[in-house]
């Protein structure tokens, strides 16, 4: 981190997408490939293709490359044209991390009332 003045929510990083013209291309070709697949897929199931079971491993077949085509649409979409925004988040404190009240963060004493510490033994709820 730079300095120790970032506050919860500040923006640590920001890069502006790159928005390349070959990903945008590739977008396109992408989504034409991805509409043929669904029109094929469609028909398949109004013709009925899926009653054999040839058709019907077909047809799955066309629903995994339909989501595989989604899935690298989207992947370009995220790398080349969102941007790269790093938020400040706020670290909690190790007592917090281990359930210990923000009043005994520094520890209570030794020993102590004893009756205190019996009560806390029998019931751990016990508020003082």
């Amino acid at each position: 981190m730079s300095s120790g003045n970032n506050s919860y929510g500040d923006i640590h990083r920001y890069e502006p997408a790159r928005e390349s013209t070959t990903a945008a291309i590739a977008i396109v070709l992408l989504t034409i490939i991805e509409v043929v697949f669904v029109g094929v897929f469609t028909y398949g199931l109004a013709t009925g293709w899926g009653l054999d079971p040839f058709g019907n491993m077909y047809l799955g077949g066309l629903l995994a490359l339909i989501f595989v085509d989604l899935a690298f649409i989207l992947l370009l979409y995220r790398k080349e044209f969102l941007p790269d925004v790093m938020i400040v988040k706020k670290r909690r404190r190790k007592w917090e991390d281990l359930y210990v009240r923000e009043e005994d963060v520094h520890g209570v004493e030794f020993g102590g009332d004893a009756w205190e510490n019996v009560k806390r033994a029998v019931y751990p709820y016990y508020k003082r």
